[in-house]
């Protein structure tokens, strides 16, 4: 079956776009807020020290319809503390192009990357509750390393705990 859509690296022109998806996958931010930071990532003012690269899925008739975000980072849990990592910051299909290969497509692309940079591993993560995400990954060869429960607790000016 010929493959309906291509895999490339985002750009500039890509950010409206681009940004409606950051917004599905990240709520807590607008697309407004997330074409703000794509913008500062194409001016120079990248979102760390380290490098990271973002590839599209366009579907034939020139849709965006998933992305994969992948950087290194100097560690990841589970991971060879001795070196970097490719690391997936994120990674979204949408709802009407999912389970036709595309997220696996767009994994290829961010391994094929990682390997060009020299790692020898691929992290990710997920919330807890996200079932699906954690079934793609798996599905595409992640393993589980770590579970863990992230807690706050609000501190009252003068209020002291025994």
């Amino acid at each position: 079956m010929a493959r309906r859509e291509t895999i490339r690296l985002a750009g500039p022109a890509d950010r409206d776009g681009l940004a409606r998806m950051c917004e599905a996958l990240w709520p807590e931010a607008t697309a407004a807020e997330h074409a703000g930071a794509l913008a500062a990532r194409w001016a120079d003012a990248p979102p760390g020290t380290l490098p990271s690269v973002i590839f599209l899925a366009e579907t034939a008739a020139g849709e965006l319809a998933g992305f994969v975000e992948v950087g290194l980072r100097s560690h990841a849990d589970g991971c060879d503390p001795a070196r970097p990592v490719g690391f997936v910051e994120g990674w979204f299909v949408g709802e009407r192009h999912r389970r036709q290969g595309m997220g696996a497509r767009l994994l290829a692309a961010a391994e094929g990357w990682a390997r060009a940079q020299g790692c020898v591993e691929l992290a990710s993560d997920t919330w807890i509750d996200h079932d699906v995400s954690q079934r793609a990954h798996e599905a595409l060869g992640f393993e589980v390393v770590d579970r863990c429960v992230h807690y706050r607790k609000r501190l009252t000016e003068g209020a002291v705990s025994a």
